[in-house]
């Protein structure tokens, strides 16, 4: 599901990949015009981490997406085999379950050779590659790795470095105007 790259393709930002949605609707990771805070995640529907943390995200994204603000979800099975359904099964598991709005993508592989390229990009810059589902990486709107966290850190642990972010946006394109 994802696009072949050439093999000297180097990824200068978060903001230039493309994948598809769950929906299978072609899809940036990054707004292009840098003007959204991103939190990238690797989600799953059978994970002992799934209720804290979907009720969690939708809760930031509710809070903070009217804002230039959006949480970008990654479902993968590579883990425990905890996402083994299919992309449209898991974008209706989410929206039904825990009322989800924002981007949920297709399912793709977070580690190793077959890792997705946003995935790569990610660990490549946080010096942090994905252990287990729910991992979160915040991405600023320059599509920069801001940092990352594995399960054990709740959203809301990482909620005041995702706040000040997005207000320092805000305030940016406020001087802007």
């Amino acid at each position: 599901l994802t696009q072949a790259r050439p093999a000297a393709w180097a990824i200068c930002s978060f903001l230039h990949l493309q994948t598809f949605t769950g929906s299978n609707y072609m899809s940036d990771t990054g707004s292009s015009s840098g003007d959204i805070v991103s939190l990238v995640v690797n989600v799953a529907s059978e994970c002992g981490f799934t209720d804290q943390h979907y009720r969690a995200l939708q809760q930031l994204q509710r809070d903070l997406g009217p804002h230039h603000f959006n949480v970008l979800a990654f479902p993968c099975n590579q883990f425990g085999q905890q996402e083994p359904d299919s992309n449209k099964e898991i974008e209706s598991f989410a929206r039904r379950t825990y009322g989800v709005s924002f981007p949920m993508f297709s399912k793709i592989a977070v580690t190793g050779t077959g890792a997705h390229p946003a995935f790569k990009y990610l660990a490549q810059t946080s010096g942090k590659e994905p252990t287990w589902n729910f991992w979160k990486y915040l991405v600023a709107p320059d599509g920069k790795v801001i940092g990352a966290w594995d399960p054990t850190v709740s959203v809301e642990e990482v909620r005041p470095q995702i706040t000040a972010l997005v207000r320092k946006l805000i305030l940016r394109k406020r001087e802007d105007l």
